[in-house]
């Protein structure tokens, strides 16, 4: 099983490349597609809304046809699209490429089924699942280190030639197919059926509906009412859908098992964290750069100083991963889930008194970090715990599409609350542009009581919900 795990902390190690590679070079590609800076939200808005899709119906596919089968199917699409992010001759099909990409959300739920799958037999399968998503995740965070300093450093070294630079998150997926293909043996649970391809239209257009009417809701502000229009329909869409998954005996989405007690508080929660962790970012880094002495708030750091604030947050992610694992020997995993989730909310909640320098925001979000480090790695863990034998990359893929659509939600609201972003960094230009100090408030607000919510309905979590059975 250690090799097992080995060869998948490969793959979570280019989950992190992808994740932490493109970000510092944003701008060099907006240059690179002679395309304005703001155009770049459309990279993520699309890849959100395809990632959506394409978790519930490639982990449905993994319960019914073998876990690593679907993750080397998705691996293959990921590398294609990377690819084609790499050769991309202009902005439409580099956003289709880039789009494409978000099939790799699928690879920790499906590898988190995959482990569970091998391990459920044992008397301690849920602690083993449980460290090897630790691990997993710990691969993941210092890909996206790792990532971000080879980007920063390539985009200088290959100045001019931002092809080659690209190229390298491209031979990585690559790379990762061999690894699945000889270092990952096949599952041995499997679920009878077919994929419910009724159940998948009914979930396309709801979730196409809600998250294109967030996305434009975010670029037209709360003014028009056609976004609202949208989300709205997205929403009514999901009680036939309810109505028609009830009356399947295999469906895309099984609702019996997302009522369950041990169920539901998992899935909320990953929906509640969503807002942050795929959510905050953006606002983390804009008031990083404003400048106090024109505003009266923020920290007046240049774009290279910010990195030190993402560090320190990744750095705090992969603690909180590794710490999970040996957290839940002390307490029970339901309880090390409503502390990290508290973690969370509290880290967030300390902005709104402390904000004023970069030492205060370093222990906020250092604090909020290893709570999510550890929710990164507990949410699928957990999931994959509650569910039936042959629903666990259902139950898993599930953690990723509400955490996605919780990163939409936020991603909208904030954009709402923070009205623009800073543009300059002195004088009446700046003065313009940045966003008011109520935006930010308001941010910090949202993910500290979304955190606390997670805690509050974990809390209802049977009491030793996800634990192995010896420790009952």
């Amino acid at each position: 099983m250690r090799r097992v795990i080995a060869f998948l902390c490969l793959v979570e190690l280019t989950s992190g490349i992808l994740q932490g590679y493109y970000t510092p070079i944003l701008t060099d590609i907006a240059r690179h597609l002679n395309i304005r800076d703001g155009d770049v939200n459309w990279f993520e808005a699309a890849q959100l809304i395809v990632s959506a899709l394409a978790v519930p119906v490639l982990a449905k596919l993994g319960d019914l046809a073998g876990h690593r089968k679907v993750l080397l199917v998705a691996t293959v699409l990921t590398a294609a699209a990377s690819w084609g992010v790499a050769f991309a001759p202009d902005f439409w099909t580099f956003l289709a490429a880039w789009s494409l990409q978000g099939f790799y959300v699928v690879w920790l739920p499906l590898e988190i089924a995959l482990i569970f799958s091998r391990v459920h037999r044992l008397p301690d399968g849920a602690a083993r699942t449980r460290r090897a998503a630790g691990l997993l995740v710990g691969a993941l965070e210092f890909g996206v280190i790792a990532g971000a300093l080879a980007a920063g450093a390539l985009v200088e070294a290959f100045a001019g030639q931002l092809q080659l630079v690209l190229m390298l998150p491209a031979v990585a997926v690559s790379a990762c197919w061999f690894a699945i293909r000889f270092g990952v043996p096949e599952s041995a649970a499997r679920s009878g059926g077919s994929v419910d391809t009724h159940g998948f239209a009914f979930l396309a257009v709801g979730l196409l509906l809600i998250m294109s009417g967030l996305t434009f809701m975010r670029l037209n502000g709360p003014g028009a009412w056609w976004p609202w229009a949208l989300v709205a329909a997205g929403i009514f869409v999901f009680i036939p859908f309810t109505r028609f998954e009830l009356g399947r005996e295999d469906p895309l989405v099984d609702i019996r098992m997302l009522r369950a007690k041990s169920m539901w508080p998992v899935q909320l929660t990953a929906g509640l964290f969503g807002v942050s962790v795929l959510g905050a970012q953006a606002p983390l880094s804009t008031f990083a750069r404003t400048d106090p002495a024109v505003h009266g708030y923020g920290l007046g750091l240049r774009a290279g100083q910010v990195s030190i604030i993402i560090g320190v947050y990744v750095l705090a992610l992969l603690l909180g991963a590794l710490l999970y694992p040996l957290v839940t020997r002390r307490l029970t995993p339901r309880w090390t889930l409503v502390w990290a989730a508290a973690l969370v909310g509290g880290g967030y909640l300390l902005f709104l008194p402390f904000h004023a320098s970069l030492a205060e925001t370093l222990v906020n979000m250092a604090i909020a970090g290893v709570g999510s480090g550890a929710l990164v790695a507990a949410l699928p863990s957990a999931a994959a715990a509650a569910a039936p034998l042959n629903r666990t990359a259902m139950a898993t893929g599930l953690t990723n599409t509400t955490k996605t659509i919780g990163g939409a939600f936020a991603s909208a609201v904030f954009g709402i609350a923070l009205l623009s972003h800073v543009l300059g960094e002195t004088g009446s230009a700046a003065a313009a542009t940045a966003a008011p100090l109520a935006g930010y408030l308001t941010v910090w607000t949202v993910c500290g009581v979304t955190g606390l919510a997670a805690a509050a309905a974990l809390v209802l979590v049977p009491r030793l919900a996800f634990s192995d059975p010896a420790r009952s």
